[in-house]
Protein backbone atom coordinates (compact mmCIF):
# COMPACT_ATOMS: atom_id res chain seq x y z
CA UNK A 1 0.00 0.00 0.00
CA UNK A 2 3.10 2.27 -0.33
CA UNK A 3 2.57 4.78 -3.41
CA UNK A 4 4.76 4.04 -6.70
CA UNK A 5 4.90 7.52 -7.81
CA UNK A 6 2.92 6.86 -10.64
CA UNK A 7 -0.66 8.42 -10.86
CA UNK A 8 -2.45 5.93 -13.26
CA UNK A 9 -5.43 6.85 -14.80
CA UNK A 10 -8.93 5.94 -13.56
CA UNK A 11 -11.21 6.15 -17.06
CA UNK A 12 -13.01 2.67 -17.35
CA UNK A 13 -11.25 1.08 -14.22
CA UNK A 14 -13.54 0.67 -11.12
CA UNK A 15 -11.43 4.04 -9.70
CA UNK A 16 -13.23 6.41 -12.15
CA UNK A 17 -15.80 8.90 -10.22
CA UNK A 18 -16.39 10.86 -13.17
CA UNK A 19 -19.83 9.89 -13.82
CA UNK A 20 -21.87 8.88 -10.94
CA UNK A 21 -22.34 5.25 -9.63
CA UNK A 22 -23.72 3.54 -7.06
CA UNK A 23 -20.11 2.66 -5.14
CA UNK A 24 -21.68 -0.45 -3.28
CA UNK A 25 -21.73 -1.84 -7.26
CA UNK A 26 -18.05 -1.07 -7.95
CA UNK A 27 -16.76 -1.79 -4.86
CA UNK A 28 -16.66 -5.29 -5.28
CA UNK A 29 -14.28 -5.08 -8.17
CA UNK A 30 -11.50 -3.60 -5.80
CA UNK A 31 -9.72 -6.76 -4.03
CA UNK A 32 -9.65 -5.05 -0.08
CA UNK A 33 -12.18 -2.31 -0.57
CA UNK A 34 -11.42 1.76 -1.23
CA UNK A 35 -8.45 2.83 0.88
CA UNK A 36 -7.10 4.79 -1.91
CA UNK A 37 -5.31 8.17 -2.36
CA UNK A 38 -7.50 10.03 -5.88
CA UNK A 39 -5.73 13.42 -7.17
CA UNK A 40 -7.97 16.22 -7.25
CA UNK A 41 -7.66 18.30 -10.76
CA UNK A 42 -7.83 21.98 -10.08
CA UNK A 43 -6.11 24.95 -7.94
CA UNK A 44 -7.92 26.16 -4.65
CA UNK A 45 -11.28 25.51 -2.93
CA UNK A 46 -13.45 22.68 -5.36
CA UNK A 47 -14.85 20.06 -5.17
CA UNK A 48 -13.65 16.89 -4.16
CA UNK A 49 -16.80 14.24 -4.07
CA UNK A 50 -20.08 14.14 -4.31
CA UNK A 51 -22.70 11.43 -2.51
CA UNK A 52 -26.45 11.11 -2.93
CA UNK A 53 -28.52 9.04 -0.91
CA UNK A 54 -31.94 6.86 -2.31
CA UNK A 55 -33.67 10.12 -0.39
CA UNK A 56 -32.71 12.31 -2.64
CA UNK A 57 -30.31 14.45 0.32
CA UNK A 58 -27.07 15.48 -1.10
CA UNK A 59 -23.35 15.29 0.65
CA UNK A 60 -20.31 17.85 -1.31
CA UNK A 61 -17.05 18.26 0.41
CA UNK A 62 -15.37 21.16 -1.22
CA UNK A 63 -11.73 21.40 -0.39
CA UNK A 64 -8.40 22.88 -1.17
CA UNK A 65 -6.49 19.96 -0.61
CA UNK A 66 -4.74 17.96 -3.61
CA UNK A 67 -6.24 14.93 -2.91
CA UNK A 68 -8.55 12.89 -1.36
CA UNK A 69 -8.28 9.39 0.41
CA UNK A 70 -11.42 7.28 0.19
CA UNK A 71 -11.68 4.89 2.74
CA UNK A 72 -14.80 2.41 2.55
CA UNK A 73 -14.27 -0.14 5.96
CA UNK A 74 -13.67 -3.35 4.36
CA UNK A 75 -10.90 -4.33 6.79
CA UNK A 76 -14.02 -3.71 9.68
CA UNK A 77 -15.19 -6.70 11.59
CA UNK A 78 -17.75 -5.55 13.97
CA UNK A 79 -15.31 -5.86 16.96
CA UNK A 80 -14.67 -2.15 17.22
CA UNK A 81 -17.18 -0.35 18.62
CA UNK A 82 -18.47 3.46 17.19
CA UNK A 83 -18.78 6.68 19.62
CA UNK A 84 -22.29 5.51 19.82
CA UNK A 85 -21.19 2.38 20.86
CA UNK A 86 -22.34 0.08 17.72
CA UNK A 87 -19.83 -1.85 16.61
CA UNK A 88 -18.49 -0.91 13.25
CA UNK A 89 -19.22 -3.63 10.53
CA UNK A 90 -17.66 -4.31 7.10
CA UNK A 91 -18.48 -1.18 4.42
CA UNK A 92 -20.37 0.02 7.08
CA UNK A 93 -19.47 3.71 6.02
CA UNK A 94 -17.18 5.89 3.84
CA UNK A 95 -14.03 8.15 5.39
CA UNK A 96 -13.11 11.53 3.20
CA UNK A 97 -10.10 12.47 4.08
CA UNK A 98 -8.74 15.70 2.35
CA UNK A 99 -5.11 15.95 2.30
CA UNK A 100 -2.10 15.54 0.53
CA UNK A 101 -0.25 12.83 -1.45
CA UNK A 102 1.22 9.79 0.87
CA UNK A 103 4.78 9.16 0.62
CA UNK A 104 5.11 12.80 -0.97
CA UNK A 105 8.71 13.06 0.53
CA UNK A 106 9.83 10.17 -1.65
CA UNK A 107 7.97 11.40 -5.08
CA UNK A 108 9.80 14.24 -6.28
CA UNK A 109 6.79 14.52 -8.62
CA UNK A 110 4.27 14.95 -5.89
CA UNK A 111 2.88 18.53 -4.32
CA UNK A 112 5.44 18.91 -1.26
CA UNK A 113 4.01 18.23 2.15
CA UNK A 114 7.06 19.39 3.98
CA UNK A 115 6.57 22.23 6.36
CA UNK A 116 10.03 23.97 7.77
CA UNK A 117 9.83 25.60 11.05
CA UNK A 118 8.18 29.20 11.51
CA UNK A 119 6.02 28.50 8.56
CA UNK A 120 2.49 28.01 8.57
CA UNK A 121 -0.20 25.06 6.96
CA UNK A 122 -3.31 26.44 6.24
CA UNK A 123 -6.06 24.10 4.83
CA UNK A 124 -9.96 24.82 4.29
CA UNK A 125 -12.41 22.30 4.17
CA UNK A 126 -16.35 22.72 3.70
CA UNK A 127 -18.97 20.09 4.17
CA UNK A 128 -22.44 21.05 2.61
CA UNK A 129 -25.70 18.81 3.10
CA UNK A 130 -28.50 19.87 1.26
Amino acid sequence: MVPTGVLAPVKGTPFDFTTPYAIGKRIAQVPGGYDHNFVIDGEGLREHCRFTGASGLTLVLRSDAPALQVYTGEHLDGTVPGTSGVPYARRAGVALEPQGFPDAPNHDNFPSTVLRPGEEYVTTTQWLVG
